[in-house]
């Protein structure tokens, strides 16, 4: 079990699946969230929770002031527990904003609508680069302006290839064995070339 750490939800209890999924732990979460909040980047957002695992990150956005969420998990079984903890969540925050869509994120991508202003996408540790890149390619254009995409991998995995989809790296970060890392549309011609992403490391 884990559970939803702030907002309208607090204290709700998620279920996870006990197989083939990788929760994000309650202290990754934490502090991701209060970055996301100090960006204004959750109050009103549209979201997009990719690999949704038991839907903590797209859930708990919701419960901080998320105007929606759109939960992604191919599992069956993991897609049915992503139900029962939106079903969750919408009883203690009071209302009912997440939909959980079960099959192939990359399948997804390719007819979902859009437009989406903050995504979590957490796909397993074996899914290779040259799959993470074309998720991003298809993710594009479904992007508001100023959304901001964050993927969470091993901390020994390529860094995501976020030039090939438009995307600028502005925020990595390090939690033990797992990097955040964070990105947006790529800024217009004539910004600045010298802004550098913040890169940071935390040991567990």
């Amino acid at each position: 079990m884990t559970r939803i750490i702030a907002g309208a939800a607090r204290g709700a209890r998620l279920e996870v699946p006990g197989v083939g999924t990788r929760p994000t732990s309650d202290r990754v979460r934490e502090s991701l969230f209060g970055a996301l909040e100090a960006l204004s980047a959750i109050d009103g957002a549209r979201v997009l929770d990719l690999y949704a695992g038991s839907g903590a990150l797209g859930l708990e956005a919701l419960s901080r002031g998320a105007a929606s969420a759109d939960l992604v998990e191919r599992g069956r079984q993991a897609a049915a527990i992503v139900r029962r903890n939106a079903a969750v969540v919408a009883k203690a925050a009071g209302r009912s904003a997440g939909r959980v869509h079960e099959g192939a994120v990359h399948t997804y991508l390719q007819r979902a609508a859009g437009p989406f202003d903050l995504v979590f996408t957490d796909p397993p540790y074996d899914l290779d680069d040259a799959a993470m890149t074309a998720d991003l390619v298809a993710l594009a254009p479904l992007l508001s302006p100023d959304a901001v995409v964050v993927v969470e991998r091993a901390r020994r995995a390529t860094p995501p290839n976020f030039g090939a989809a438009g995307l600028e790296l502005f925020r990595e970060k390090s939690y033990g064995d797992t990097t955040l890392w964070w990105a947006e549309p790529a800024a217009d011609e004539g910004s600045s070339a010298d802004d550098q992403p913040e890169t940071e490391s935390q040991s567990r």
